[in-house]
C-alpha cells in the first residue's frame, strides 16, 4: 500500500459491506486493503466517523477488529501492455495467472499483478529529449500481438518538456521510459500506468460518427445499423440468445479492439468464450482473435461487488485503446445482473429502494455507463471510437422492468429479442417490429456510397415485413385463402425475406457473415421479385404459376450458397429470375389475346 495510507478497524460486517472507524482523512473511492487477507475493498461512503467499504472478495471470517489500511489511491486499473489476450476478473486480476497460483478456485487474498512485470517489450521510440510534450502524445510502439500496435502515450494531465527518453530497446512496465519537465517538477515515466476506473479518460472533442459499425449480421447491419461510437441495448428473455448474439457481434464487427464482459452471467457461457475465441481466425488479418481481444470474466458464482465494478473496469481499458485511435466495441453481458448486484449492495447499505427494489440511482449509474461511449478527437488528435452493446435480461422478457426501460434512455439503438422467433429456432431472433435504430440518418450517406438505393429497398422489405405482421392477425382468424391474391403473394414474400435474408446460421461458412455488399444484392433481388411479381398478377398471371418458376426454391438458399465474394452470381441469378418473370408476363399477354 501506498505510504500515504491510513489504518483503522472494522467494527462491522454485512456481506460485503465493511464499516470500519480510524480513517479520517481517507478519500472517497479510495483502495483498502481489509483483514489479515488484505483483501481488496473501496471506500464508498462515510457516516460520520465511520467509513463504509465494499469488498471486492470473499471475506468469509471476516470480523469485527481486524484491520483495515488505505491506499490514498482511487480503485484502479494498470493501463500497459499485455491487456491484449489477458483474462480478469472484475477488479482486474488475472485470472490466467492466479490459476498457476492457486489453481482452479481462487483462495482469499491472493495477489497478482495484472501485467507481466518481468516481460520485456520491445519498445520503437519515435520522440527526442528537448521535445514539448502534451497529454496523449504518442512517443513509442510496442506490437503487443500481431494484430495490435500499442502505442506507447503521456498519461492525462503531464505536459512539459521531455527531460530524458531511453532509446528503443527492450524494456519492462517498471522500467523508466522517460522524464518531463513539468511545472510543478520531474515526472518519471514507464510503459504502465493507473487510471481510476469510475472517472472517464478525456479526449478533446465528441463528434457525431458518420460510420457504421459493421457487424455481418443482416437485420443489424441493414435493417437497424450502429453507427461506430454509438449505444445498443439487446433485451430479451431467457433462451432468446442474447449471449449467443453477442459472440456473433464479438467475432464478426469490424472494430479493431474487443472488450468482452462477462458480468455476472453462467459459468459455462464464458467458458464456451474462453474455449471459443481463441480457436477462431479473424477474417481480417488472419490471427486469432484473442489477439484483439481483452476479457473481463465476473460470473455469478465470483463475489457480487466485483460485479458491479467489472463495467467500469472493461470501459476504462476500452477508453486507453480508444485514446490510441482504436475503433473499440465493448461487449456487456448483462447488465440486468450488473443492476442485480447494485441492488443487492444498494440493500446493505440501507438505501431506500426505488422500483422493484433497485436503488434510486440505478438510472445515472447506467447513464454514466453507456455516455462512456462515442467517436471522439483523441489527445493526440487523432480520431478514436468506442461502441457499447449491452445485453439486458428482464425476468420473463418483460420489457417494462426498470433496467430495460432506463436503458431505453441512453441507447439509440434497441435490438429486441423475441421469444417466439427464439422457439422457431429463426436466429438471430431480433424482432423486426420492436427494434429501432436511431443511427439510420446518421450512416446513410455511407450505406448510399454501398448502394444508391439502400434506403428505398430497406423501406421497402420493412413495409412488407410489417403489413404481413398485420396480416397475420386476419389469417388467423379467416386463413390466407380468403385473402386477396396480392396479399397472399405478400405473405410469400415476407416469408422469403425471413429465411432468405433475416435468419442467419452461425455455423455455415458461407451464411455466418455477410458483408454489406452481399447484404444489399440479396434484399434488392428479394424485392424487386415481390415488385416484379406485383406486375404480374395484376397482368392476370396465376400465384401457383409466379411461385412455381424455375429458381424460386434456390432463393431462400442464396445467403448460404453464394459466397461474400461471389456477387456476380446474385446479378446472374437476378437475370435468370427476372428474363423468367417476362416469359410468363409473355404468355400471360398472349393467352389474353387467344394466341
Amino acid at each position: 500500500m501506498s505510504e500515504t495510507g491510513l489504518t483503522g478497524r472494522i467494527v462491522s460486517v454485512n456481506g460485503p459491506i465493511v464499516k470500519a472507524v480510524g480513517l479520517t482523512g481517507a478519500g472517497m473511492m479510495d483502495m483498502a486493503e481489509v483483514g489479515p487477507y488484505r483483501l481488496i475493498g473501496e471506500l464508498i461512503r462515510f457516516q460520520n466517523e465511520i467509513a463504509v467499504i465494499q469488498v471486492y472478495e470473499d471475506n468469509t471470517g471476516l470480523k469485527p477488529g481486524d484491520t483495515v489500511t488505505t491506499s490514498g489511491r482511487p480503485l484502479s486499473v494498470l493501463l500497459g501492455p499485455g491487456l491484449i489476450s489477458n483474462i480478469y476478473d472484475g477488479i482486474q486480476r488475472p485470472l490466467i495467472s492466479l490459476e498457476q497460483i492457486t489453481g482452479s478456485f481462487i483462495t482469499k487474498g491472493v495477489k497478482a499483478s495484472p501485467l507481466d512485470i518481468e516481460r520485456k517489450w520491445c519498445v520503437d521510440i519515435t520522440a527526442t529529449e528537448g521535445d514539448e510534450i502534451k497529454s496523449g502524445m504518442v512517443i513509442g510502439g510496442i506490437m503487443e500481438s500481431e494484430a495490435v500496435l500499442h502505442r506507447v502515450m503521456i498519461p492525462p494531465g503531464v505536459s512539459g518538456r521531455l527531460d530524458y527518453i531511453a532509446p528503443s530497446g527492450s524494456y519492462t512496465i517498471e522500467d523508466e521510459i522517460y522524464r518531463i519537465k513539468t511545472e510543478t517538477g520531474i515526472f518519471s515515466g514507464k510503459l504502465a500506468n493507473y487510471w481510476p476506473v469510475r472517472k472517464p479518460r478525456p479526449f478533446l472533442e465528441k463528434k457525431k460518427s458518420t460510420v457504421p459499425l459493421i457487424t455481418g449480421q443482416r437485420i443489424i447491419d441493414t435493417f437497424f445499423p450502429i453507427a461506430r461510437g454509438g449505444t445498443a441495448a439487446i433485451p430479451g428473455g431467457f433462451g432468446t440468445g442474447k449471449t449467443m448474439t453477442q459472440h456473433a457481434l464479438a467475432k464478426w464487427c469490424d472494430a479493431e479492439i474487443i472488450v468482452y464482459i462477462g458480468c455476472g452471467e453462467r459459468g459455462n457461457e464464458m467458458t464456451d468464450v474462453l474455449n471459443e475465441f481463441p480457436k477462431l481466425v479473424d477474417p481480417r488479418s488472419g490471427h486469432p482473435l484473442m489477439e484483439r481481444t481483452v476479457m473481463i470474466a465476473n460470473t455469478s458464482n465470483m463475489p457480487v461487488a466485483a460485479r458491479e465494478v467489472s463495467i467500469y473496469t472493461g470501459v476504462t481499458i476500452a477508453e486507453y485503446y480508444r485514446d490510441m485511435g482504436y475503433n473499440v466495441a465493448i461487449m456487456a453481458d448483462s447488465t440486468s445482473r450488473w443492476a442485480e448486484a447494485l441492488r443487492e449492495l444498494s440493500s446493505r447499505l440501507g438505501d431506500m429502494p426505488a422500483e422493484e427494489g433497485f436503488p434510486s440511482y440505478l438510472a445515472t449509474r447506467l447513464a454514466e455507463f453507456y455516455e462512456r461511449g462515442g467517436y471522439v478527437e483523441t489527445l493526440c488528435g487523432t480520431e478514436g471510437s468506442i461502441s457499447i452493446i449491452g445485453a439486458v435480461s428482464p425476468p420473463g422478457g418483460d420489457f417494462s422492468e426498470p433496467v430495460t426501460q432506463h436503458t431505453t434512455r441512453f441507447v439509440r439503438c434497441f435490438w429486441a429479442l423475441d421469444k417466439i422467433l427464439a422457439d422457431a429456432r429463426h436466429y438471430p431472433s431480433i424482432s423486426w417490429i420492436d427494434s429501432y435504430s436511431e443511427y439510420l440518418d446518421d450512416i446513410k450517406g455511407w450505406w448510399i456510397a454501398v448502394d444508391s438505393a439502400w434506403h428505398e429497398i430497406r423501406s421497402a422489405a420493412l413495409n412488407i415485413l410489417l403489413e404481413e405482421n398485420r396480416l397475420q392477425q386476419i389469417v388467423k382468424l379467416v386463413g390466407p385463402d380468403a385473402l386477396p391474391v396480392e396479399q397472399r403473394f405478400l405473405l410469400q414474400c415476407a416469408e422469403l425475406i425471413k429465411n432468405g435474408f433475416l435468419q442467419q446460421n452461425a455455423f455455415d461458412p458461407k451464411d455466418m457473415y455477410s458483408t454489406p455488399l452481399k447484404q444489399m444484392k440479396l434484399l434488392k433481388l428479394m424485392t424487386k421479385f415481390f415488385h416484379e411479381g406485383n406486375k404480374l398478377i395484376s397482368s392476370g398471371v396465376d400465384l401457383k404459376d409466379i411461385l412455381e418458376m424455375p429458381g424460386i426454391p434456390e432463393l431462400a438458399r442464396l445467403k448460404s450458397e453464394i459466397g461474400n465474394d461471389e456477387n456476380e452470381m446474385i446479378d446472374q441469378f437476378e437475370e435468370k429470375l427476372v428474363s423468367g418473370m417476362y416469359e410468363l408476363l409473355r404468355k400471360a399477354k398472349d393467352g389474353a389475346s387467344g394466341v
